[in-house]
């Protein structure tokens, strides 16, 4: 079996690779679309900003070449939202793949005096869990997050957790997945999801 991990010019790659390693899951970095469009499982991580991001797969025709994947394709962080069908950050149209739209945290006055604050950094439970990606989790599991923009609920959501507002931590559509925490920084919860999606996720 074949893992590609997305190499763009956002980070979270290695420890990506790490969590990867740690499950005895092997994965390749590359940005060639030959080995991305040959590999049996493709990961789209991401940390950072969506335009710059969007504009650097536009750059390399990398936008067009995931949308057109057919195998399971995996978004973390950014890489989800880049998924959706358009950001807030800087006004950005994305790849469209998942009709959610990402917005901004905007706490309430009362939320901030509680002590809500953006960007949300930290363990936060995710719950509703649908597919097999969540396989042998349950509700409430805690995963670790780090994002100040959020994927509304809407009809890909597979995955919900409540901050601000409650938003979907996980995206589905066809082949493609999403979650918005960092699976390989979750301790055994993103292991375990790592691992279906190396082991249990079909085309």
């Amino acid at each position: 079996m074949s893992i590609v991990i997305v190499k763009y010019n956002a980070g979270n790659i290695q420890s990506v690779l790490y969590a990867l390693d740690r499950i005895g899951i092997q994965a390749v970095v590359t940005d060639d679309h030959e080995q991305i469009l040959s590999a049996d499982k493709v990961i789209f991580p991401g940390v950072g900003e969506a335009s710059t991001a969007m504009k650097y797969l536009e750059e390399r025709n990398l936008d067009k070449l995931i949308r057109d994947l057919r195998q399971p394709v995996l978004g973390i962080c950014l890489g989800m939202q880049l998924m959706c069908r358009y950001s807030e950050e800087n006004d950005t149209a994305c790849l469209g793949i998942f009709e959610e739209e990402v917005k901004k945290f905007t706490p309430s006055e009362s939320q901030v005096a509680g002590g809500i604050k953006v960007p949300q950094i930290g363990w936060n439970t995710i719950y509703d869990l649908r597919t097999d990606l969540f396989k042998g989790l349950g509700d409430q599991s805690y995963c670790y997050f780090v994002h100040g923009y959020y994927a509304a609920l809407g009809e890909h959501t597979i995955a919900t957790t409540d901050y601000v507002q409650p938003y979907s931590s996980g995206l589905h559509r066809g082949n493609f997945y999403g979650v918005q925490f960092h699976p390989e920084k979750s301790a055994a919860a993103g292991e375990r999801i790592l691992t279906n999606f190396c082991q249990v996720i079909d085309k």
